[in-house]
């Protein structure tokens, strides 16, 4: 039985187009999770401050929000792993350019910022493709698998990779870490480079502002789509309560940062979990499931409230982390069986749209917001944000009407508008 389970979760590997996506999304995955040290490091390294490395995060989330339409228009137009493609030879590029002015010591705040906004603008792309990539690696039923597997490596990654990055920092410097994720990038690149895949039946070219219309109208006929959508931005509206008020109550109550490291290694370790679950859970209603992992995440907010203890966070936070992971794998695997194929990229660009609009929002209000109602108000109050619309999502028809078969394929309501 549990050799059979295996057998499944990791059938997607056995395919040679998802195996080679996969070792490069890894590898390329393996890099970013060094990057997230490596770039704070980079600017403090050269003189910078905390406010250039907010700047030069702010310049790169703006440029992916200014192209990630865009993206999603070209991925839908192209063959999207040629977009991909393109997206990983420019972030390599750029990654190596930085690491050369690191490493000879040319290295200035702007021209991070720069190489910022060109990753973004990159990224943008690359984002939307590989979710309409994935269906044209594998069929229908190994979709949550597939998408597991890639959650599973690299949610891996993050637990090891920022701590792997802090010793090449101390020992070589910040240069050597953004050579490595160029070199990684490059790799993903080539795997790219060797997928062989049908051809496929590109859309009839219209006019820019046409396909967006187009992508636009896909996700407004399925309710089911754009109410997840509203609850995830709520989501992603309230969960920067967590990621800005923790370090603060951890260095008032807990100890420090040494105490917020050991949480956030939790959240990874939870994360990782939550891809174990995705591979070897099938639920009949995917995105009532999906939801219930959202819920989760009113854990992680209640426990910094509530109970400021070391190890009561981490449970929360690692329960919060399996919950997201969930989330993110049942829904984009609904999403990717649901969309039509010419569309898929699209929509997803709208997705990541509304993600990416919501986040910043919150980063910008929640030490506003606490200054005048405290910590644990403020908490609370983004549980309920987070929380609410997830739950009162899972009682629409619509999402409780999106079913797996016993074939393993996903089933939906007809989008309003379309003949039955």
């Amino acid at each position: 039985m549990k050799q059979g389970l295996l057998t499944q979760s990791l059938a997607p590997l056995r395919r040679r187009a998802f195996r080679l996506l996969w070792i490069g999304q890894t590898v390329s995955s393996g890099g970013n999770a060094l990057i997230l040290v490596g770039l704070s490091f980079a600017i403090l390294h050269i003189g910078g401050g905390a406010v250039d490395i907010g700047a030069v995060a702010a310049v790169q989330t703006i440029a992916r929000l200014v192209f990630i339409l865009i993206g999603g228009v070209w991925a839908d137009r192209l063959r999207r792993h040629f977009v991909m493609l393109t997206a990983d030879v420019l972030r390599a590029a750029v990654e190596a350019v930085l690491a050369v002015l690191l490493l000879t010591g040319h290295c200035r705040v702007w021209e991070i910022g720069v190489g910022a906004a060109i990753f973004g603008a990159a990224t943008a792309f690359f984002g939307p493709a590989s979710t309409g990539l994935v269906p044209e690696t594998v069929p229908a039923e190994q979709l949550q698998h597939a998408n597991s597997l890639i959650s599973l490596s690299e949610n891996s990654l993050q637990v090891v990779g920022p701590a792997v990055s802090g010793v090449l920092i101390v020992v070589f410097g910040p240069g050597l870490v953004f050579a490595l994720d160029a070199v990684t990038f490059a790799v993903s690149a080539v795997s790219l480079g060797l997928l062989k895949l049908p051809p496929r039946v590109l859309p009839e070219r219209t006019s820019f502002r046409s396909d967006l219309a187009r992508g636009w109208h896909e996700l407004t006929v399925r309710p089911w789509l754009w109410l997840n959508l509203c609850a995830h931005a709520c989501y992603n509206l309230a969960v920067p309560a967590y990621l800005v008020l923790g370090p603060v109550i951890a260095l008032r109550q807990l100890g420090g940062a040494s105490a917020w490291g050991v949480i956030t290694a939790a959240w990874g370790v939870g994360a990782v979990a939550g891809g174990f679950i995705g591979m070897r859970v099938a639920p009949v209603r995917p995105l009532v499931v999906a939801n219930v992992g959202g819920v989760l995440g009113v854990l992680q907010l209640l426990s910094l409230a509530f109970f400021p203890t070391t190890w009561v966070i981490c449970v929360a936070s690692a329960v919060s982390g399996a919950g997201l992971i969930v989330l993110n794998i049942f829904f984009v695997a609904t999403l990717q069986q649901l969309i039509p194929d010419e569309t898929r990229s699209r929509v997803d660009s709208y997705d990541w749209l509304i993600s990416l609009v919501a986040a910043p929002v919150g980063f910008a209000l929640v030490g506003l917001i606490a200054e005048h109602i405290g910590d644990t108000a403020t908490l609370t109050a983004s549980a309920a944000i987070l929380g609410i619309p997830c739950a009162l999502v899972m009682l629409v028809p619509g999402v409780r009407n999106v079913r797996r078969t016993a074939g393993g394929q996903l089933t939906g309501p007809q989008p309003q508008g379309d003949p039955e």
